[in-house]
């Protein structure tokens, strides 16, 4: 089994900055790509930011130009900062991750979810 731990989400002001992470651990052989989620109220949930082991990213329009994405494949950890937030960011932000295990088949695994709220 891949578990997935988020942290960094909180309570902001409008315009201030918050970073997530998330560490997978367990039977991993390799992971192909990690990203966030949110899932605000009432909504489905969406991509929010999205990158492969080569580095590749994907934003959502909505955030491009104020998150970015990193990982260390070294932690098996993908980080998400949020910079110029706003109050429609408001959200519970998940973590994921696609790869293969350690006995070569396939996960995709979701982190339990971490509250991001921005007050304006």
């Amino acid at each position: 089994q891949v578990q997935l731990v988020e942290s960094g989400g909180g309570l902001v002001q409008a315009g201030g900055s918050l970073r997530l992470s998330c560490a997978a651990s367990g039977s991993i052989r390799s992971i192909a790509a990690m990203g966030w989620y949110r899932q605000a109220p009432g909504k489905q949930r969406e991509l929010v930011a999205k990158i492969t082991n080569g580095d590749d990213t994907n934003y959502a329009d909505s955030v491009k130009g104020r998150f970015t994405i990193s990982r260390d494949n070294a932690k098996n950890t993908v980080y998400l900062q949020m910079n110029s937030l706003k109050p429609e960011d408001t959200a519970v932000y998940y973590c994921n991750a696609e790869g293969i295990t350690i006995i070569g088949l396939r996960f995709g695994s979701w982190g339990q979810g971490t509250q991001v709220t921005v007050s304006s």
